[in-house]
């Protein structure tokens, strides 16, 4: 009998262990203070700053349609085709490798195409083709039923040559457009093709007959381009509703020479590229950097190079920008297409010129010196610019430039990158907002500390901040948060992430008071919030938060008492003061029930709640496939005093006010 108690006592056990498994855990409580009359100072729209960078696929491969690599022949075709050999050891597990060698491919014998010096038609040299032979470059993404427009530069050699332009896809089939009786000289010749087949393995072919020909250069985008720009990935952008934009670096600036990206775009010169790797083909420039933020609706902010750079070059700059049609810039651009100046007013004086890894790198002291020099030169050009100086906490050469430099400075620039993907999601998702506070408060200590900033207000530009895991890891050890699965530094972002940027937003809130302007780095692929494939386009996990708080947070913090550190909970006003937005990020997987000691708003109970979750801080989105990480909007009625927010969550509530 005593046996048999004991076996119905075990199974009662278990069976109530069970059933505590398999159904929800309790939500927890907690308690926040709002006090919605005392306000601060209201958030900077610059908080939702961009940068792109020409580095891996963010520019070309991303928000740029051309769909070839080397369009101007930089490398020269030969008959060994291994053009991504240079890049196959760091990139193991990406599909996107670093061009290192030709892209193109000989089809005939090795000597039947030939590069030519002797009056190249862009670059150091030019294919020349012989009869019965072409080209080919492989590896293009198509889609079924959609057309492709481009076009090509031939001129006649020897003979009657006729050329052949053909998109191939699945088993040989193609679509095709030939050119006859060609020019002595370059002709542009433009073409139109259809896919009836989807790959990621289809190519563009070049034939010759009846002769030899050169080819100039050659381009192909899907015909849906805007301006140049990706159509799918164009349309995320605008979601993004980013208010600026910088360009065109970071560390890829300080080797940038701007003239090389003005003029007839089939005429700029392809370089390398000379901070990262790969070919840097100059079809973005400052005309199509403007445009492009015409087209998003975001205001230019244009970073120039003081590092193999000097202040004529970026007086010279300033000038082409904002100069008059009088001016010898401005009658150049003029020239280039742009006769009303671009009116850009934010700019970048350097890009992490304290650090050794920089082209131009130098000592604080000398650099002082250049700073000065170039902003003076700048200031004569167009005296009403706002500058921004290249600073750093790490080093405390934010101190020292401000002391040499404070009457050349309207705001300091500040970067910073989390760079360790930490198991426990509370403590990783607070490393974004540690940091902003740690360059915040260094900020506020030096206006305590330096005469230069007495009667100052030098406010801290954060131009570029995000995760970012430097170790792409080998082998069988791979861990998935490290690897860079979209090309050059082409990170992949989790839900754990997300939370992470949510925070930061929310300090930046907190320190609306000193903080000017941020730059999430970077937008398209490589550590960016957008991730495209060749033929796809998708927000990754961080690109939701940054949507969600542009298009629906509100702009008058308010004071907020919170003593959860696994709840980061921050509210702000609507500009109209008809609502007040208060943003939750659950770094637990448990739901969190959270009541508010509201003083200073009488809400009606009415409101709009928009939640971004998923129970797998580790999940993730993948361009053509179903979302893990979306946004989901509905309506809430009879709030009073009780904010429900589930695991792993951000959540916006958007609360009507009497």
């Amino acid at each position: 009998m005593k046996g048999t108690c004991k076996i119905i006592i075990s199974l009662l056990t278990l069976l109530i262990m069970a059933s505590c498994a398999s159904s929800p855990a309790t939500a927890q409580q907690n308690s926040i203070s709002i006090d919605a009359a005392k306000t601060k100072d209201a958030i900077s729209p610059y908080v939702y700053g961009q940068f792109i960078e020409h580095l891996g696929r963010c520019v070309y491969g991303g928000i740029w349609a051309e769909m070839l690599e080397d369009r101007k022949f930089y490398h020269p075709i030969t008959a060994d085709y291994d053009p991504y050999v240079t890049s196959k050891a760091i990139l193991p597990e990406s599909e996107f490798q670093v061009v290192g060698a030709s892209p193109w491919q000989i089809m005939g014998s090795a000597n039947s195409v030939t590069m030519v010096k002797e009056a190249s038609f862009v670059g150091e040299h030019t294919p020349l083709i012989q009869a019965g032979s072409g080209i080919r470059q492989l590896d293009l993404g198509l889609i079924k039923g959609k057309d492709y427009s481009g076009y090509i530069y031939l001129k006649a050699k020897e003979g009657n040559p006729s050329v052949t332009v053909s998109i191939v896809w699945g088993n040989n089939q193609s679509d095709s457009m030939t050119f006859k009786t060609l020019e002595k000289d370059y002709v542009k010749y433009p073409f139109w093709l259809t896919s009836q087949g989807d790959t990621n393995k289809g190519k563009l072919e070049i034939k010759v007959e009846g002769g030899s020909c050169f080819v100039g250069t050659v381009s192909i985008m899907p015909a849906d381009n805007v301006n140049g720009l990706r159509a799918d990935t164009l349309k995320l952008l605008k979601e993004l509703n980013s208010t600026v934009y910088r360009w065109p670096g970071g560390n890829f600036v300080s080797g940038y020479d701007w003239r090389d990206g003005v003029g007839d775009r089939d005429k700029r010169p392809p370089r390398t590229n000379p901070a990262w790797t790969g070919v840097e083909h100059n079809d973005f420039g400052m005309h199509e950097f403007i445009n492009f933020c015409r087209i998003v609706g975001a205001e230019p902010l244009i970073t120039t190079n003081t590092g193999f750079g000097d202040a004529y070059s970026s007086a010279a700059e300033l000038e082409y920008a904002n100069g008059s049609v009088l001016t010898p810039m401005g009658m150049l651009r003029k020239y280039n297409g742009s006769a009303e100046p671009f009116n850009v007013r934010l700019w970048c004086v350097g890009n992490e010129m304290w650090g050794n890894w920089q082209l131009g790198y130098m000592s604080l002291e000398d650099y002082i010196i250049k700073h000065n020099w170039v902003v003076e030169k700048m200031l004569e050009t167009d005296p009403d610019i706002i500058c921004f100086a290249s600073g750093d906490v790490d080093t405390d050469w934010s101190r020292g430039l401000i002391a040499g430099c404070a009457d050349n400075i309207d705001k300091i620039a500040e970067h910073f990158y989390c760079t360790e993907t930490i198991k426990d999601v509370t403590k990783h998702a607070a490393q974004i907002k540690g940091k902003i506070k740690e360059k915040t408060d260094y900020h506020r200590k030096l206006r305590q500390e330096l005469d230069e900033l007495k009667g100052k207000d030098i406010e801290v530009a954060v131009t570029e901040w995000n995760y970012w895991n430097f170790n792409p890891g080998e082998g069988d050890d791979l861990n998935p948060a490290d690897a860079y699965w979209y090309g050059e530094l082409g990170r992949r972002y989790f839900m754990q992430d997300a939370l992470g940027i949510a925070a930061g937003l929310h300090e930046f809130y907190r320190q609306s008071d000193i903080v000017y302007l941020a730059f999430y780095a970077q937008t398209v692929n490589v550590i960016g919030c957008i991730k495209t494939t060749k033929t796809e386009a998708s927000f990754a996990a961080t690109g939701l938060p940054l949507k969600l708080y542009r298009n629906h947070y509100g702009t008058i913090p308010v004071e907020l008492t919170n003593n959860n550190d696994a709840l980061d909970i921050a509210a702000a006003w609507t500009e109209d003061k008809k609502a007040l937005t208060i943003g939750v990020v659950n770094t637990t997987a448990q739901e969190q029930k959270v009541t508010m000691d509201l003083k200073g708003a009488n809400l009606t109970g009415a409101g709009t709640v928009w939640v971004i979750e998923n129970s797998d801080p580790m999940s993730y989105n993948e361009p053509g496939k179903d979302p893990k990480i979306e946004i989901k909007e509905s309506k809430v009625s009879g709030v009073s005093n009780q904010l429900a927010v589930p695991g792993y969550s951000i959540s916006l509530y958007r609360l009507d006010v009497n």
